[in-house]
């Protein structure tokens, strides 16, 4: 397994992963239209001064995250995904550490995320890596996201 940046040539693997784990396993049941980033993943990450990593398998897209970095020292962290078959192998947790690193790097003092109210193992890792769940009111900017049963969580570094 290795863990690269964001490159064209994985978009469509990345879209067919992402999809099919929220659309099949968690039944958020989102179109693609509702997800703009991933239409665009190097202007709305990488040229923004955010990052967008994935993990692979071989040549394979196993595992996905993406931070967009935003306004007062605050970035979104987004698209954290795993292929089912892949998640005991700790891809998560290596993305993640990657997405830490420079988010560091970059100065940013909080991240933000939504994440679908089912996912509770995903709940579990989050409070485990130090999120709290936060009301949409005490969100630190304007942020909208596309499932409004999401769980919102902060984390300040």
């Amino acid at each position: 397994m290795q863990i690269e940046t964001y490159r064209e040539k994985y978009k469509d693997d990345i879209i067919s992963l992402i999809l099919d784990i929220q659309n099949n396993e968690s039944h958020i049941n989102l179109s693609l239209q509702e997800r703009p980033d991933l239409l665009d993943i190097s202007r709305c990450y990488q040229q923004e001064g955010g990052e967008f990593w994935i993990a692979l398998s071989g040549n394979k897209v196993v595992g996905t995250i993406g931070l967009m970095l935003k306004e007062q020292n605050c970035a979104v962290m987004k698209k954290f995904f795993v292929k089912k078959e892949f998640r005991s192998q700790k891809i998560g947790l290596a993305l993640y550490n990657e997405l830490l690193k420079f988010a560091k790097n970059a100065g940013v003092q909080c991240i933000i995320l939504d994440t679908p109210s089912v996912a509770q193992v995903s709940h579990k890792f989050y409070e485990k890596s130090g999120f709290r769940k936060i009301s949409s009111i005490e969100l630190p900017i304007s942020y909208s996201y596309p499932d409004r049963n999401s769980i919102l969580y902060m984390l300040d570094l």
